[in-house]
């Protein structure tokens, strides 16, 4: 700062000494074609040159206040916090569920070859590609591609709303199981008994054996409409537990990234721990062994269906959770020194583990669930022909065995196979068929697999309401962690973008948690269940993979694969190996551009339906999505994707270059935490 005045004070005396030569030329001229001045204008016009040169005023900088001094990026206090809280964001209870799903309608073992495959070959690639640009950069999403890639500067905008729009219907899960856990507490579970008739006080005789009452009960609880057309206002009873789930993460994370890994050292092994007791529990159970025989199915067609690798596809990405931006933002607090390729080797292995340790389990419960409603089914056959022969329709042939107990699905089958073929026929056209296989398939895509189907046959094992409230507790924490994650991904982009949301940062998160409650409304209405189905099983597919290609494109492309991991390798004092030039240049850029490409197309050809409780008839029905709903969800794709064709024409008209200039010479100094006398916490600019 001294210097700076010194050259000032020159600059000016230099001027001001000019002036004076000026001054004194002009005067010469005019003597010298003027009458002479007396000797008081000569002394007044010499003095200029006697007199010290004028110094302006230059106004010297004030010092820098607290709140605008050098921002220094927190770092996390060990790495093992780092990965605790990378696994809790990307481990998520839906896509455990949905793993099975496709592995059964999918072609079995084909499936999970195929998702191992496009493991390997994009998401481990693309997971160490946001893991590095996080710490290479030290920034979140939202600005940092300006620099990476200036033609797509407009993916972090993207990105930031994708993951706050994800963040809405995430926490409405959470909502979801906090309501269904306190009903677990009851002594009598409410889904272990039927719905009431319309009008009547009777329960509904057929749903014994068929109707399946947890869904009654899911919709009740929720106090769901009968589509997705009807209004109303938020449901108050949904409200609470929305609000009791933002107030439990905002506690976590109050104090930043800091609270955030000590937490993780709780919240992360939990769901683990009782994942096991799971896995010890229900292969007891009966019809266990015929689930687990379901793993086995090896469907060779599956690997020629383009379907097939579409959903594979889709998995590993929502799996890993790529594009929504928080692994950017958790990376960013990282070392820049650290090796962050054996970190996305170790998120992946923990998630593929996590998918392996819930499968079994999952598959034993469905082969019990399936077991138990044929049964039922059954069951209840017997009773419909006992009553035809009793009213004389059905000849004394027709009559089933008396006593089922003991294994209603075989002695009811061994018996139907006795009888003789016109006997048989009439028997078969008045029962319902009870197939085992066929009800294992009934299982549903989507959170109907996680909510119904689980809790349905848990609640027929001895012990329900221990396993029942167990199995929420597990469901809470996998919420719980991936809000955390998706939240820092929230705050992080924010107050990158805007300092002076750092300098409250405590105040700044409880503003962000206010805003995300008041927009979560919206899915807490009647209607909201519909919504946060649709996009969370159609909607957000495009968004992402639309957002991981434009990523890999300005790494690889833009800024150039090569130079970026020769910028790793000077941080990492070791070469990287050069598989991972071919695999960004060139291997996941045309596997993501063929999956959107098939996306596209599937989503053009499948009709779009929900699954809807009609509650005239107290039955399940399918419906389709009204077209305004349809093109409601296109407006709000056009709308996220919006900033990156914005920003690509501000590039074009301002000359802005697709290659983007050096980062700059990478250092590993990173300048240590330091708290300011308030106590905030205060971050830097990229460590470049």
């Amino acid at each position: 700062m001294v210097a700076c005045i010194s050259n000032t004070q020159a600059l000016e005396t230099r001027v001001a000494k000019a002036e004076a030569w000026e001054t004194q030329a002009r005067e010469a001229q005019r003597r010298g074609t003027q009458p002479k001045q007396t000797f008081a204008v000569q002394l007044q016009a010499a003095q200029p040159l006697k007199r010290k040169p004028s110094i302006k005023k230059v106004k010297v900088p004030e010092k820098k206040k607290k709140s605008e001094a050098p921002f220094i990026r927190p770092l996390w206090s060990n790495k093992v916090e780092y990965i605790l809280t990378q696994v809790g964001y990307s481990v998520r209870a839906i896509n455990l569920w949905r793993f099975p799903y496709l592995w059964l309608h999918n072609g079995g073992c084909n499936f999970f070859i195929i998702y191992i495959f496009l493991l390997l070959l994009i998401g481990i690639p693309l997971l160490f590609l946001e893991m590095a640009i996080g710490q290479r950069m030290r920034q979140s999403s939202i600005g940092m591609w300006k620099t990476i890639g200036p033609w797509v500067g407009g993916l972090g905008c993207t990105s930031f709303m994708v993951c706050f729009i994800a963040g809405l219907y995430l926490n409405v899960f959470n909502a979801w199981i906090l309501t269904y856990l306190g009903q677990s507490f009851k002594y009598s579970i409410p889904w272990e008994h039927c719905p009431l008739l319309k009008n009547s006080s009777a329960f509904d005789p057929e749903c014994e054996q068929t109707t399946p009452s947890m869904y009654f009960w899911y919709r009740m609880a929720l106090k769901v409409s009968d589509r997705i057309e009807d209004g109303g206002p938020p449901v108050f009873s949904l409200c609470v537990p929305f609000l009791l789930s933002l107030c439990l993460v905002g506690v976590f994370m109050i104090n930043g990234i800091k609270s955030i890994g000590k937490v993780m050292y709780v919240l992360v092994p939990v769901p683990y721990l009782i994942m096991i007791c799971f896995l010890i529990r229900v292969p007891l159970l009966e019809g266990a062994v015929f689930g687990l025989g379901n793993l086995k199915v090896l469907k060779i067609s599956s690997l020629y269906d383009v379907s097939v690798w579409c959903h594979a596809g889709v998995q590993v990405l929502f799996t890993l959770g790529l594009g929504f931006g928080p692994i950017v933002s958790l990376s960013s607090y990282m070392d820049p020194s650290n090796n962050c390729l054996n970190d996305a080797f170790v998120v992946a292995a923990v998630n593929l583990g996590s998918m392996m340790l819930a499968t079994p389990s999952i598959f034993c419960v469905l082969g019990f669930w399936a077991t138990i409603i044929t049964h039922r089914c059954n069951e209840k056959n017997a009773e419909t022909l006992s009553s035809l022969v009793t009213l004389g329709k059905l000849p004394p042939d027709a009559q089933p065995p008396a006593n089922l107990a003991a294994n209603p699905t075989a002695l009811f089958s061994a018996w139907l196979s006795s009888l003789s073929p016109p006997i048989s026929s009439m028997v078969l056209s008045h029962i319902a068929e009870c197939s085992l296989e066929k009800q294992l398939l009934k299982v549903k895509e989507g959170p109907n697999f996680a909510f119904l189907a689980f809790i349905e046959a848990m609640s027929f094992a001895p012990g329900s309401v221990f396993w029942t409230v167990l199995y929420f507790l597990m469901l809470l924490t996998f919420g719980l962690n991936v809000m955390i994650g998706t939240l820092q991904g929230i705050i992080t982009p924010l107050q990158d973008s805007f300092s002076s949301f750092r300098n409250y940062p405590k105040l700044f998160t409880v503003a962000v948690f206010v805003l995300m409650f008041l927009c979560g409304l919206f899915f807490t209405r009647p209607s909201g269940v519909y919504y946060v189905g649709l996009l969370s099983e159609y909607w957000m597919i495009l968004p992402i993979i639309t957002i991981v290609i434009l990523e890999n494109v300005a790494v690889g492309w833009a800024y150039g694969a090569r130079r970026f991991l020769a910028d790793l390798a000077t941080l990492w004092d070791h070469s990287i190996h050069p598989i991972f030039h071919w695999l960004w240049n060139a291997v996941t850029p045309a596997g993501l551009l063929i999956l959107l490409i098939a996306t596209l197309i599937l989503l053009s050809l499948k009709t779009m339906t929900y699954l809807a409780w009609d509650s005239s008839t107290s039955k399940e029905v399918l419906r389709q999505y009204p077209s305004w709903v349809l093109l409601a969800m296109i407006t709000l794709f056009l709308v996220v994707i919006l900033p990156i064709p914005t920003y690509f024409v501000y590039c074009l008209t301002h000359g802005i270059p697709f290659k983007s200039t050096s980062l700059g010479r990478p250092t590993k100094e990173v300048q240590k935490e330091e708290p300011l006398k308030d106590g905030n916490r205060i971050t830097d600019q990229p460590a470049v």
